[in-house]
């Protein structure tokens, strides 16, 4: 059984840096695509960013150019450093997983997810 742990959110003001880690366990490194995803209140799911043996495969183009997804040598932490943040970025923030089949890494192919920490982006 996957189980993510994320860590890291807090309160900021727009222009400033936040760095998220999600912890996983119960995964095989050379398996699984990882993922960051967001959901403001009143919109829906979206994804960030994706990582897959440490190549990035994906940035939502909100976020190109200021976020960056990467892995630790041991494979078993994911971090998302955000920098420049906005308010528009404010948002509970996830880590999912999902065992690569071969078709790459689908948004929608992520099926464990940890409990999000909170982002909150004032102006």
């Amino acid at each position: 059984q996957v189980q993510l742990v994320e860590s890291g959110g807090g309160s900021v003001q727009a222009g400033e840096s936040l760095r998220l880690s999600c912890a996983a366990s119960g995964y095989t490194y050379r398996s699984y695509c990882m993922a960051w995803f967001r959901q403001a209140p009143g919109k829906e799911r979206e994804g960030v960013a994706i990582i897959f043996r440490d190549i990035v495969t994906y940035y939502s183009d909100s976020v190109k150019g200021r976020f960056t997804i990467s892995q630790d040598n041991d494979k078993n932490t994911i971090f998302l450093q955000m920098n420049s943040l906005k308010p528009e970025d404010t948002a509970m923030y996830s880590c999912a997983a999902g065992r690569n089949l071969g078709n790459g890494c689908p948004i929608m192919g992520f099926t464990y997810w940890g409990q999000g920490t909170q982002v909150t982006v004032s102006s």
